[in-house]
């Protein structure tokens, strides 16, 4: 599943965007509250919104990679980073 499409309006979604809807959805979830069907349909969009957050945090990972400490604690870039 980790092939699967992320849908347009979850991949123009920051991080913090995602973590928030997807917090509502598992907080629904708990409630047990929800009908099969819907449980099953915002079952499925949870799991777009944790592919795109781990996806954001694969991309931040290497970004914090990409810099080095010097001897003196200072920090320098190791390589030239692109900001999407």
């Amino acid at each position: 599943m980790a092939d699967a499409k992320i849908p347009a309006d979850i991949a123009k979604m920051t991080f913090e965007e995602a973590m928030k809807e997807l917090e509502t959805i598992i907080d629904k979830l708990d409630g047990g509250d929800v009908p099969l069907e819907e449980s099953i349909t915002i079952y499925e969009r949870g799991a777009a919104l944790q592919r795109h957050c781990e996806g954001k945090l694969g991309q931040a990972e290497m970004r914090v990679q990409k810099i080095v400490a010097r001897a003196d604690g200072s920090a320098e870039r190791a390589e030239p980073t692109s900001f999407e």
